[in-house]
């Protein structure tokens, strides 16, 4: 336990601001650093969702990046937060080879006390684990190994020990999630996607065709439905844009909901001295009434130009150029029974909105929005639309990203 931590947090048990909030609720987020991508900097912070009791965690380890929360346990207290040690090879060489060797931290987080506990250091196979879910009953953890140039898919007990394999060792595995049930998992492996049993037994191909790349995974309330992205590397090397697919955990289905590669899915954006990314989800209403997604304005043209020729050396490779910009995108809600979407979002002129996120009780909406060359703010919004109202945009106005609403107690996110 860090006993600096966060000592700003104390606070916060006193005035019973976290876990038992406002019937608004309140949501982690991250603050972004000033040195841009891989540079440092970042923060945890946590917010009501009325835009009071903002506090931002100070884990006293100022070579370590990432600092996101994963998941949450059932006693809205604790998540599972991860970091990453920064080394001289993240100035010199490629992404693809120090970031495997990069090691990795994995943490129970009390969010009372910011007080962190570490986890999954026993038996410890490879530098670099990722926490991907924790299982039902809160004993095991789904991590992702990185043995360079594959990720494998393991659970294993808490502190690290008795890791079982779940996916094979020669493939890389990402975008994992577990179904409601517990009983299976889904993934995408080599940019295909996949369902097993919670054990690796009994995997099943979801969807992939040659020619597109499949990203990301998760399950509709009911269990009946896995959701993901579909992307054309052929035209689109970057990754900007995607549709966005569900398809039945046994392969037996696939829907196509949006055409057209309608989905922002590639996030890039802030100011040439600290731009941001991370990947957009759709996310599905915890009561199944729709899909939240990033949707492209027509003929939109992203500021950061990907640039597919020149060595990787930090995951972005763009370069800004903002009078090539044009459009934007706004939040929409999907049906996933007709593939009809209805935008929640209209600005005139439009912005950059991404990363939306809906309340444990599915009335509310978190989001980021952001102008060309500008650093994103966390907004939040009723589930029509309405009421939309900025909470933060981070320090100094360094940008604000990854909202995550806190569960309602006994839930586990």
């Amino acid at each position: 336990m860090h006993r600096r931590s966060f000592l700003g947090l104390v606070a916060l048990a006193r005035q019973a601001s976290l876990g038992a909030t406002g019937s608004e609720g309140s949501f982690l987020f991250k603050v972004r650093g000033k040195a841009g991508l891989f540079g440092g900097g970042e923060r945890l912070g946590f917010m009501n969702a009325d835009g009071s009791g903002l506090r931002l965690f100070d884990f006293q380890r100022p070579n370590e990046m990432g600092w996101g929360p994963y998941a949450f346990f059932k006693d809205g207290r604790r998540a599972i937060v991860l970091s990453i040690e920064m080394d001289e090879d993240w100035k010199t060489k490629p992404f693809q080879v120090y970031y495997p060797k990069s090691r990795t931290h994995i943490w129970i987080c009390d969010l009372y006390t910011g007080g962190l506990t570490e986890i999954a250091q026993k038996e410890r196979i490879a530098p670099f684990y990722a926490p991907c879910a924790l299982l039902p009953g809160e004993q095991r953890l789904l991590v992702g190994v990185n043995r360079q140039p594959q990720e494998q898919l393991f659970s294993m007990n808490l502190d690290g020990t008795d890791a079982r394999p779940i996916s094979r060792p020669d493939e890389y595995v990402y975008g994992v999630s577990v179904s409601p049930d517990g009983a299976r998992v889904a993934f995408h492996a080599d940019y295909r996607i996949s369902v097993t049993n919670i054990d690796g037994s009994g995997r099943v191909p979801v969807a992939g065709r040659k020619g597109y790349v499949y990203f990301g995974t998760s399950w509709s309330p009911d269990g009946k439905w896995v959701l993901y992205q579909v992307c054309q590397p052929g035209t689109d090397p970057g990754h900007d844009w995607s549709d966005i697919c569900i398809g039945r955990p046994d392969g037996s289905e696939n829907r196509q909901l949006t055409r057209g590669e309608s989905a922002w899915f590639a996030a890039s954006y802030g100011a040439p001295d600290n731009p941001g990314s991370g990947s957009i989800m759709p996310r599905w209403a915890p009561d199944g009434s729709g899909i939240l997604y990033a949707q492209r304005l027509p003929d939109s043209k992203v500021p950061w130009k990907f640039q597919p020729q020149r060595p990787d050396t930090n995951h972005f490779n763009r370069d800004f150029n903002p009078k090539s910009a044009r459009g934007g995108t706004r939040i929409a809600l999907l049906d996933p029974k007709n593939g009809t979407s209805r935008p929640l979002t209209n600005l005139e002129p439009p912005q950059w909105e991404f990363r939306p996120e809906w309340s444990p009780d599915s009335k509310r909406i978190l989001f980021a929005r952001a102008e060309v060359g500008c650093n994103p703010a966390i907004w939040v919004m009723d589930r029509d639309g309405g009421n939309q109202r900025k909470l933060t945009d981070g320090v100094n106005g360094q940008g604000a990203d990854f909202p995550r609403w806190l569960p309602r107690r006994g839930k586990t996110r």
